[in-house]
C-alpha cells in the first residue's frame, strides 16, 4: 500500500513539473484548385480540372516542446492529396509529404524520418518560373527543386549565423547488405544579408528507386537516355510507347549541384538559377543543365506580377521555356491567380513542361492556366 502511494506520489510531482513545460501544436494546409487548358498533350488539346499547381495540396500538423536549457523537441506530419479526387499524393503515404521527429538548441536542429532534401530547401527559391502558375518547375523536375524527399533520412540544420544557414543529410537505403542502392545525401547552405539571398545544395542519390525513380519520356520528352531507348513511335499511327511508364529508367547515381542568388529592388525582386544534374550508368555519363533568370513585380500590395525564362540542354538537345504569371491577393490568405507557360524543344524532342502531362506530339507545348489557392 506505502508503495503505491509512493508511486502516485512522484507521478504527482513528475505532472507538475512537466506542466511547466511550454508546447504547442498547430494544424496548417493548403488548398490549390483551378482550370488549365493544354495545347497538345499526347496528339490533342484540353481543358482539365487541375489542382495542387501553385503549391502542393496539404495538411499537417506540426508542434514543438520546450525542454527547458534551450532545447526543444520538435514534429512534423505533413499530408499530400489531390483535391479533385481525395486520393492520397506521394505514393498513396498517408504523411508522404513530410513527417519527423527531432530535437533543437542554440545550434541548430536535428531530425529523423521523410524530409525535403536541400535542392528544395536552399535552391528552390530561385526558381522563379513556377511562381507563375507552379508549372514552370525545371525540366522533369530531375534537379528535384520543385520539392522531393529523402526518405528514412538524418538531417541537421543550424540556426542563422550572420545570415549564413547550413545543413546535411543522409538517407538509409534500409536494405539488408545494399548500404548504398537505393541510399542519397544532401548538403546545403544559404545565405541572407539585407536585400540579397543566396542558397545553394549538392544532392547525390544513389541507384535511385520507388518516387525517386526515373521515367525519361515523361519527364523529358526524349526518346533514348544514357545510349537506351527509353521509347519507341509506331511508324503507322504516330504513337509513342514510353518503356518506362511501369518500370524506371535504371541509373546508377544522380548527381545534382544546384545555386541560386535574387535581390530585391523595391517592388522588383530579381532571381536567377543554374543546376547541373549529372546521370551515370551503361558505362556513360550525361548531364542535364538548366540556366534560369527572372523576376516578380509587386504591383500593388494584393497585386504581383511574374515572369521567368528557362534555357536547358541535355545530349545534343535544347529547351526554351518561358513562363509568366499574374496573383492577387483576396486576402492574407487567399490568392487568385491566372498564367501562362510555353515550351519549345529542339528536333526530336516531344516538349513536356515540368513533369505535369503527357509529352506533346510536336516540339512545342503551351499550358494557360486560371486558378485559387487558400492557405490556412
Amino acid at each position: 500500500m506505502k508503495k503505491r502511494y509512493l508511486l502516485a506520489g512522484v507521478m504527482s510531482v513528475m505532472a507538475q513539473g512537466y506542466a511547466h513545460a511550454q508546447s504547442s501544436v498547430s494544424l496548417y494546409g493548403i488548398i490549390d484548385a483551378g482550370i488549365t487548358y493544354v495545347s497538345n498533350t499526347g496528339g490533342a488539346h484540353a481543358f482539365v480540372f487541375d489542382d495542387g499547381v501553385s503549391y502542393g495540396n496539404r495538411v499537417g500538423f506540426m508542434g514543438t516542446e520546450d525542454l527547458g536549457g534551450g532545447n526543444k523537441a520538435v514534429f512534423k506530419l505533413e499530408n499530400g492529396f489531390r483535391l479533385g479526387t481525395g486520393k492520397l499524393n506521394q505514393g498513396g503515404a498517408m504523411f508522404g509529404r513530410q513527417a519527423y521527429v527531432g530535437l533543437g538548441n542554440d545550434w541548430g536542429t536535428l531530425t529523423f524520418g521523410n524530409q525535403y532534401d536541400f535542392a528544395y530547401d536552399f535552391t528552390a527559391a530561385f526558381n522563379v518560373s513556377a511562381f507563375g502558375s507552379g508549372y514552370g518547375v525545371h525540366l522533369g523536375d530531375v534537379d528535384r527543386q520543385s520539392g522531393d524527399r529523402l526518405p528514412n533520412s538524418v538531417k541537421f540544420v543550424s540556426n542563422a549565423f550572420h545570415g549564413l544557414v547550413v545543413g546535411a543529410m543522409y538517407s538509409f537505403s534500409n536494405t539488408a547488405g545494399d548500404f548504398r542502392d537505393g541510399s542519397a545525401w544532401s548538403v546545403g547552405a544559404n545565405y541572407t544579408a539585407g536585400d540579397f539571398s543566396a542558397g545553394g545544395n549538392y544532392t547525390r542519390l544513389n541507384s535511385p528507386r520507388g518516387l525517386a525513380g526515373l521515367d525519361p519520356y515523361a519527364q523529358l520528352g526524349v526518346k533514348t537516355m544514357l545510349g537506351q531507348t527509353v521509347a519507341t513511335v509506331d511508324p503507322s499511327t504516330g504513337a509513342v510507347n514510353d518503356l518506362n511508364a511501369s518500370s524506371a529508367f535504371a541509373v546508377d547515381s544522380q548527381s545534382i549541384f544546384g545555386i541560386g542568388a535574387s535581390y530585391v529592388f523595391g517592388n522588383l525582386t530579381l532571381s536567377g538559377d543554374f543546376s547541373n544534374t549529372t546521370f551515370k550508368g551503361y558505362g556513360q555519363s550525361s548531364t542535364l543543365r538548366v540556366y534560369e533568370a527572372g523576376g516578380v513585380y509587386q504591383v500593388t500590395t494584393p497585386a504581383s506580377l511574374v515572369a521567368g525564362y528557362q534555357y536547358t540542354t541535355f545530349e545534343g538537345h535544347h529547351w526554351h521555356e518561358v513562363a509568366l504569371g499574374a496573383h492577387y491577393l483576396l486576402s492574407k490568405n487567399t490568392d487568385a491567380y491566372a498564367a501562362l507557360d510555353w515550351m519549345r524543344a529542339s528536333q526530336g524532342v516531344d516538349a513536356v513542361i515540368g513533369y505535369s502531362f503527357t509529352p506533346s506530339s510536336t516540339q512545342t507545348q503551351t499550358l494557360a492556366r486560371v486558378g485559387l489557392r487558400h492557405s490556412f
